[in-house]
């Protein structure tokens, strides 16, 4: 049986680029050069890439990118829309990836992989693998899911509501597992109804500074990331439902 992430993007390239999420990219990229020092000699992994926004503008000015994603939807339409440009697109599991000190930068943005795994395990995976695949002193830069926003709006609610065995009848945020069981409805690149049924994992900072360092980082800096506009004096607060980690080795 597929997961849900296999569902959702089996037949969903054109519609996910017009994904309000997904508008972000030429300030992301502002970003990530800023973070390169705009050296164009970088090597390059998109981890999660899915139509290529990210490695295709990156190509544009100059970088060597790689990109991987799970989905043969996403990547057969990243291959499309970077005709002329020489980028390496293919489809792999960001779980079981072969590369060994390959890459001075790795990037996972918009919840690239990780964290929508059914295990803490895949997800841990995922970061090791990104690890192995830096050289000496590479970077990873990710954005993942706070934890902090649904586990300070959920108390608010419990308070609220008044619940007495920490869970509320409308909460679908499982304390026990910091994991968020969800419907996603949106349609398909054929106009049909796309319903599928989300388990993402939500992550506090100081999972994601031990996890890290424990698959070889020996710096985590965690920000909050807002869409198109990451940077480093953004402080990550209650509020943000995403977070920016910048972990290098």
């Amino acid at each position: 049986m597929k997961q849900w992430y296999e569902q959702l993007f089996e037949n969903y390239a054109r519609k996910y680029d017009d994904e309000s999420f997904t508008q972000g990219t030429l300030g992301e990229c502002d970003f990530i050069e800023q973070e390169v020092n705009h050296d164009k000699s970088v090597e390059i992994l998109d981890v999660g890439c899915g139509t290529g926004r990210h490695s295709i503008e990156l190509t544009k000015r100059g970088y060597s990118v790689t990109g991987i994603d799970l989905s043969r939807s996403q990547i057969d339409r990243a291959r499309e829309k970077s005709q002329g440009l020489d980028i390496d697109f293919s489809v792999a599991d960001a779980r079981n990836l072969e590369f060994d000190s390959e890459f001075d930068l790795v990037i996972m943005l918009c919840e690239g992989g990780f964290p929508l795994m059914e295990t803490d395990q895949m997800n841990y995976q995922i970061l090791l693998n990104a690890s192995k695949a830096l050289k000496s002193r590479g970077k990873l830069i990710f954005t993942t899911l706070n934890g902090l926003f649904p586990l300070f709006h959920s108390v608010k609610e419990f308070i609220n509501a008044g619940a007495e065995k920490g869970r509320s009848a409308e909460n679908t945020f499982d304390l026990m597992t910091f994991r968020d069981h969800s419907e996603y409805e949106t349609e398909d690149d054929t106009g049909n109804r796309l319903l599928v049924e989300c388990n993402e994992r939500y992550y506090v900072p100081p999972e994601i500074d031990w996890l890290l360092k424990s698959v070889g980082f020996t710096s985590v800096d965690i920000y909050g990331a807002t869409l198109g506009q990451f940077s480093r004096s953004d402080t990550l607060t209650t509020e943000d439902y995403e977070m920016l980690v910048i972990a290098e080795r």
